[in-house]
């Protein structure tokens, strides 16, 4: 008897064995929703949802991001607080930048070291969402996210704010 149950106990750690690290391969995913659902109490008040996916499976990743900005010349940068929600995967952003200024927001879902989905998020001269981008790039026959450095990020926001101070 105990034999078998030690034969049992072996082959369900072999399967685990075997199972998870087929689980932990593939990039991460993450998408931006918006607008945010006002019936729904964990997400009230939130400018912005975060969903972090594996593949096609919402995953609790840590969520990390940074309001990057140019208001009245000066470069700013801000650390974006995300909150939780009823939803495995989707983390509520309140919004902690100025009203003034031009901003991006660079929003991460991390599944480990130097392993994010990057959403790249451009505000209008109205505070309101004017683009959603996740950079890619192909590995082979797979689409998977690309890095992005806050020095691109930079470039563009300046581009940016030149090109919306020249409108005004």
């Amino acid at each position: 008897m105990q034999t078998r149950i030690r034969s049992l106990a072996l082959a369900a750690l072999v399967s685990v064995l075997v199972v998870v690290p087929a689980l932990a391969k593939g990039p991460p995913w993450i998408s931006i929703e918006l607008p945010v659902n006002p019936y729904d109490q964990s997400m009230r008040g939130a400018f912005l949802l975060v969903h972090s996916f594996h593949h096609g499976t919402a995953m609790g990743y840590i969520v990390t991001g940074t309001a990057e900005g140019i208001v009245n010349g000066e470069r700013r940068s801000v650390k974006l607080e995300f909150a939780p929600t009823g939803r495995e995967g989707v983390y509520a952003l309140r919004q902690t930048w100025g009203q003034e200024g031009t901003w991006t927001l660079v929003i991460k879902a991390n599944q480990g070291p130097d392993d994010a989905a990057t959403a790249v998020v451009d505000l209008g001269p109205d505070g309101a969402v004017a683009a959603i981008r996740v950079p890619t790039m192909q590995r082979g026959q797979w689409t998977v996210p690309a890095p992005v450095s806050l020095s691109d990020v930079d470039t563009a926001l300046r581009a940016r704010a030149a090109v919306l101070a020249r409108r005004s």
